[in-house]
Order: C-alpha cells, then structure tokens, then sequence
C-alpha cells in the first residue's frame, strides 16, 4: 500500500507546476454535458501525465479517469479527476485539487487530494490519514447549529428535476447550520472534513474519481463516509461525534 501511495503522490504533484502556472490565465473552457460542465486544456493534459506516471510504475493498472474513460487492465484500479473542481481553476478561484486514488479487489486503499495552489498534499492509506505528514484528526462540531456544512447542494440539475422542492430543502440547510459554503470541489472538501476544518460535506450525482480519494481521507482520519465511494450517487461525510440523526440532513444518509 506504501507503493501505491508514493505512486499517487508522485503523479499528482508531477501535475502540480503545470497546473499552478496555467491558474489565472483565463484559459479557453469546452463544455462536456452541458454549460454547468467545463473542461479545459489543462484537465486533459493533466490527466494524460498521470496516466503516464502511473503506467510508468505499474502497468497491471485499470485507470478510471474523469476526461480519458477507462482504460488498461491488472489487479489495481485507479481513480483519476485531474482537475476538481475545474470551473474554480478556470476563472481564478483558488479552490481546486487533483485527487488519485488506488483500489485493490475493490477496496481503496491509498488516496491523495493536492491543492497546487497550497501545495498542501492529502494522502491516506489503510495506516492512516495526514496532510503533509502531519495526521489527520476529523473531530468538529456535533450539531447543525455549530457546523460548518460545504456542499453544492442544488445543483442545476437538482433544480431542473425538484424546483421549488430543492429550493425549500436548501432553505432549510441554510437554516440549521451555523454555515454553509458552495466551494466547488468535492474531493477537497472531503479533505477539510478530514481535517475537522469543516464538519460536514453533501453532495449529489457524484462519480468515483469526484470522491474516492477523500471518502478515504475522511474514514482514515476518524470521521464518516457514508455509502460506496466507487458506485456513482450521492455523499456525505461528517466529523467524528457529528449528530447526523438530529440534522437537517438526516434524509440524505437514508
């Protein structure tokens, strides 16, 4: 697992200068699903350098990767989002990460979450969770009112299919916690709950490359991550000691 790590590690930050001096350029944005769903440049050709360090390493890898689909074959699967949260990357937002994670009869294992901005560097395995090196402890608030809540929670999507509905429910969570904050990359604000510098992160229609690195990070330090981070669907993570059944958000975790 140690092997896996160093590899993870060593692909995202092969990515990191490029990505730092491509940030604020304003670089052309493509569409994939619709307006809501930028890519750029800078996605594709971070990806493609993962792949190759990755390959470079263990060439028996099935790599799952947000731009490339998957590809390859062998004992390890790998989880690849180049860019999360590549709208903040595009227009300037500092607020964006790669996150890689590995998978071994399909349990993670290893998992790294790099803001190149920060140069800070979340990496867990089966032995444990740390940002550069120092560990992870998820401990925060135990209810609503003292929480910190990040999600993106509606969506365009989630408004389109629910309207006023979602627009009820995300009055309600703007009611009960303390605070909520749309920052725009799911695998980065798993790292935070990790870290107990948010207490909660909700999320819908994620996919395994969106999350697998820090639904990883959040367990190894202590917290919660409910569900399978390798099936497509929904997220939640919470502190330790987080009260999810008195929440606004108990619902979500039914």
């Amino acid at each position: 697992m140690t092997e896996l790590l160093d590899i993870a590690s060593e692909a995202a930050r092969a990515v990191g200068e490029p990505l730092r001096k491509a940030f604020r350029s304003r670089p052309p944005v493509d569409t994939k699903r619709d307006f809501h769903d930028p890519v750029t440049e800078h996605d594709r050709a971070a990806e493609e350098t993962i792949r190759e360090v990755i390959l470079s390493h263990r060439p028996d890898s099935v790599i799952v990767g947000e731009e490339g689909g998957t590809t390859g074959s062998g004992e390890v699967t790998w989880y690849v989002d180049p860019i999360d949260g590549t709208a903040n990357f595009a227009a300037g937002i500092p607020f964006f990460c790669v996150s890689i994670a590995a998978a071994v009869d399909g349990e993670l294992v290893a998992g790294v979450v790099y803001d190149p901005v920060r140069e800070d560097e979340f990496t867990a395995s089966t032995e444990g969770a740390w940002c550069n090196a120092t560990p992870l402890r998820s401990r925060g608030a135990a209810r609503d009112r003292e929480a910190m809540l990040l999600s993106s929670y509606p969506t365009p999507r989630d408004l389109e299919q629910h309207g006023q509905a979602a627009l009820e429910r995300y009055a309600g969570l703007i009611t009960s916690f303390a605070a909520v904050r749309r920052l725009g990359s799911a695998a980065l604000k798993l790292a935070h709950v990790a870290g107990g510098w948010a207490d909660v992160a909700y999320g819908r229609l994620s996919h395994p490359w969106d999350v697998a690195a820090g639904a990883l990070l959040v367990r190894q330090a202590g917290g919660v991550y409910l569900g399978d981070p390798l099936v497509p669907g929904d997220y939640l993570a919470h502190v330790n000691g987080f009260d999810l059944a008195g929440s606004a958000l108990a619902d979500a975790s039914r």
